[in-house]
């Protein structure tokens, strides 16, 4: 459902995206941003309105973004007298795994925040947190209006609406590959003998770093989901399928070979994301795997030397049942606290009004090249890249989405610092599959995510 959703939101907005953005990190927190205005004393009912809006749009290649956020708060509280929101900046991996979380088990999340799909929303329903968005929405015309709320909906009940969608795949540096003389591999057989090549003339083939672990597990994820199937993270958790299959081991003894033949970024251990995006941006490294937010710096004239050769492709086929399939849908949304006060309701409601519309997914789509969570009637002006990352998903054979918003938080945890210790040499595939699997039993007994 997923790839065909997606790919209608390719075919409406066949032609749209202009990407523009800056790189490197910026504060991580900033209190409100409109110092210099007076919010209306009145109120709806004579007392002033607070809302806190956590966002994650603090990073340089989120300004353009972040100016979108300002410009509807702005609009937000224009609408409502009285109304005064307080803008919470914080990276997203630390919101998603360390903030939200500890606000949500102490009962005190922001009125407003950012909110991952699948077992995250799942976990949140479960303990009573958030807000139900199904009347809003019918209230506001809206329900209609979104490609899927798939990853937000429980029992039947919608708790977050989606901002953008996004895929993951392969990008390669073109005129790396035409001076080699190397077409774009679609076979794993082909990409190992282009990473020999490659490596042989001193070029470094995979940008990849994995000090920032969930980084290293974007492209694992979509390798066993080519050899063991899309359905396999719900096997893991229904408890039909094990880690320790076969099919499963055998996309990590393969990625194995990438480190143990050298063909990953020097250092990775220690690099973060930001220097992964830098090596692939700066021409030094033929491929490097990452969801479409990451066109952003790549498009960006002054951040890179590339703009002109970058390629977008699906991950090589491994002559699994996965192949063909790739990562992709809509997991990012902004959630509402279920402890909001009715004037705080009417808040947010204008809020929702402000932010999904026409003209705020277009200006994502222009500025940024957002995918749209909204369905758009307006198109035009669309980058050759985003194109390119759009048709990839179009000819795709199905959509899965990342194991992240579906497996338990320990085994995802477990995981990370397993691909961690593969990478610095201290295990191999087959010990490294069955500590993930004694910790998947264990997470198992726990809870039950079978959908």
């Amino acid at each position: 459902m997923r790839k065909g959703t997606l790919i209608s939101a390719a075919v409406v907005v066949a032609m749209t995206f202009i990407v523009s953005a800056c790189n490197g990190l910026t504060s991580s927190k900033e209190q409100n941003l409109h110092t210099g205005e007076t919010p209306n004393p009145a109120g709806i009912k004579g007392e002033p309105i607070l809302l806190t809006l956590r966002h994650t749009q603090v990073k340089d290649t989120q300004k353009k973004r972040f100016a979108m956020l300002q410009d509807v708060v702005k609009a937000t509280e224009s609408k409502m007298p009285g109304l005064s929101i307080t803008l919470d900046g914080v990276e997203d991996k630390v919101n998603r795994f360390e903030k939200l979380r500890a606000e949500m088990a102490a009962g005190n999340p922001p009125e407003i925040f950012d909110l991952f799909g699948g077992t995250d929303t799942k976990d949140y329903v479960k303990a009573g947190r958030l807000l139900d968005l199904t009347p809003i929405l019918n209230e506001l015309g809206l329900i209609n209006k979104f490609y899927s709320f798939e990853e937000f909906t429980v029992n039947g009940k919608i708790y977050g609406i989606p901002m953008a969608g996004y895929v993951e795949g392969l990008y390669y540096n073109k005129k790396i590959l035409a001076d080699h003389h190397i077409k774009p591999p679609q076979t794993w057989e082909e990409l190992l003998t282009a990473a020999a090549i490659l490596k042989a003339q001193k070029i470094t083939p995979f940008a990849l770093t994995a000090k920032d672990s969930w980084v290293i597990n974007m492209m694992i994820n979509t390798m066993w989901v080519r050899t063991a199937g899309p359905d396999s993270v719900m096997g893991f958790l229904d408890g039909s399928r094990r880690w320790t299959d076969p099919d499963v081991v055998d996309a990590f003894d393969k990625y194995y070979t990438l480190i143990q033949k050298g063909y990953l970024q020097e250092g990775s251990l220690a690099l973060s994301y930001a220097e992964q995006q830098n090596k692939f941006s700066s021409g030094e490294a033929a491929f490097m795997f990452d969801g479409s937010w990451a066109n952003t710096p790549l498009l960006d004239p002054e951040k890179s030397s590339i703009v002109k050769d970058v390629g977008f492709m699906n991950f090589p086929a491994m002559g699994g049942p996965g192949d063909g399939y790739i990562n992709g849908g809509w997991s990012n949304a902004y959630g509402f606290s279920k402890k909001a006060t009715p004037d705080q309701l009417e808040a947010i409601k204008e809020f929702i009004r402000q932010m999904y519309n026409e003209s705020m997914q277009k200006r994502q789509l222009v500025e940024e090249g957002m995918p749209p969570a909204m369905e758009l009637q307006d198109t035009s002006n669309v980058n050759p890249l985003i194109t390119e990352i759009l048709n990839v998903f179009e000819t795709s054979k199905g959509a899965f989405p990342a194991f992240d918003s579906r497996i338990q938080t320990k085994v995802r945890e477990k995981l990370e610092r397993g691909m961690q210790e593969l990478i610095g040499g201290r295990t191999d595939p087959a010990s490294l599959m069955a500590d993930i699997q004694k910790q998947q039993e264990a997470s198992n007994k726990e809870e039950t995510h079978t959908n």
